[in-house]
């Protein structure tokens, strides 16, 4: 009787032990996927996780990202269930802070259900992140990034399928001179990845152009006043400001700028396209200019519905980077599909599908062809140029 409570006492300790381990991470999602990229035994769950800011100023595009990506998942959970898996979004709050971006990267490596990152908003969040990436294999598609930077460093896990720097400077500083007649500029920059990137790369291109440079200045993100750069465009007269950074800082520089009687222009690039600036520029939004990666949603049929499903789905309407999200999304999930079936119908490992998104060309986007170069930049991207109008952005073509 002893010797069979020592064999039952024994098999009781084995079992609570072995349900302690499944506890701790040992179950659905295992640890045979971490850095090293090899597949996740046993889960059939594959989660998308997006990476974007979901709270502060730049919130309202940051949650476009979230829902575009969502959408796209819907849309393809169907497919991705009759191959024996269960499509899932991750959605995460980077906060627009490098920091935080980083955090969330580690976490989402620790989770081996996490196939693909749909993300950054910003270049600036993304550079640092997409580090971490590279180490684990794990794939990123980015719906915005534009700095030129992201993609420099040959990593095989960054992806984006939006124009770089490189080709929106050209495009927005020709644009400004043969069509705005701009014949000087006053270049100001939020002094970040993103923002001073992309006045660096204008800069050199109105050099090129011969358009007059009259001041070149950083700002400070995040900040309510900028009257002292101000002071300085008004004394020296500009037909031009040119803004690398995002929308909340452009509002608050046009309508300051206006107020101390600026009768210029003001451009930027895809940082300043949002709704919310008319709430912050009020008045002085209608004829900003800026250059951006994302073309006309409403000029074709399909546009027209995604919209009216976006809309249906959400209650509320897209913001700038939710189509370009939509299709960063099914890039990754056409990769990841492409890798189950390469991996005999079983879940692939963060390599694989690293591998296979990486090999798209010729990939047909609702809102953009997307085909990767050795880099991970699409060299179908186009750049558009818009202006706002009494209430909304004004489409103005392709930039040429």
């Amino acid at each position: 009787m002893q010797k069979r409570n020592k064999i039952v006492s024994l098999l009781l300790s084995s079992f609570l032990v072995t349900s302690l381990l499944a506890g701790c991470g040992g179950g659905a999602s295992s640890n045979a996927g971490g850095a090293s990229g090899n597949a996740a035994s046993g889960s059939t769950v594959i989660k998308i996780a997006t990476q974007s800011p979901l709270s502060g100023s730049q919130s309202l595009e940051g949650e476009g990202i979230k829902l575009g990506a969502e959408l796209a998942v819907k849309d393809r959970a169907e497919d991705f269930k009759k191959l024996g898996f269960d499509l899932q979004l991750f959605p995460q709050d980077d906060q627009a802070d490098p920091k935080q971006g980083v955090a969330n990267a580690e976490m989402l490596i620790s989770d081996n259900d996490v196939l693909a990152v749909i993300g950054h908003y910003n270049t600036g969040v993304a550079i640092p992140a997409s580090v971490k990436y590279e180490e684990a294999k794990l794939p990123m598609v980015s719906p915005a990034n534009t700095g030129v930077q992201l993609t420099e460093d040959g990593k095989k896990s960054v992806n984006r399928i939006v124009a770089t720097n490189h080709t929106i400077a050209p495009a927005a500083a020709k644009y400004a001179k043969d069509t705005l007649g701009i014949k000087s500029v006053f270049l100001i920059h939020d002094k970040t990845a993103y923002g001073q990137g992309l006045a660096d790369e204008v800069r050199k291109s109105f050099k090129d152009l011969g358009v007059q440079e009259l001041g070149y200045e950083g700002v400070t993100a995040g900040e309510k006043d900028y009257s002292a750069v101000i002071n300085q465009v008004i004394a020296k007269k500009p037909d031009l400001i040119f803004f690398g950074g995002m929308y909340a800082e452009a509002g608050i520089i046009a309508k300051q700028a206006k107020e101390k009687g600026f009768t210029g222009k003001l451009m930027g690039g895809e940082g300043i396209e949002s709704n919310d600036i008319y709430k912050i520029a009020g008045d002085a939004a209608p004829g900003i200019v800026y250059a951006t990666v994302v073309g006309d949603t409403r000029s074709t049929d399909e546009g027209k519905k995604w919209i009216d499903k976006y809309k249906t789905t959400f209650s509320k309407d897209p913001a700038a980077f939710s189509p370009f999200s939509y299709d960063a999304t099914l890039v990754a999930l056409n990769g990841i599909e492409k890798a189950i079936k390469e991996n005999g119908g079983k879940k692939p490992s963060r390599e694989q599908v690293m591998n296979a998104i990486r090999s798209t060309s010729g990939f047909k986007g609702l809102f953009t062809d997307v085909t990767f170069d050795d880099k991970g930049d699409n060299t179908s991207a186009k750049v558009f140029i818009y202006e706002y109008g009494k209430d909304k952005a004004e489409f103005k073509g392709e930039a040429k």
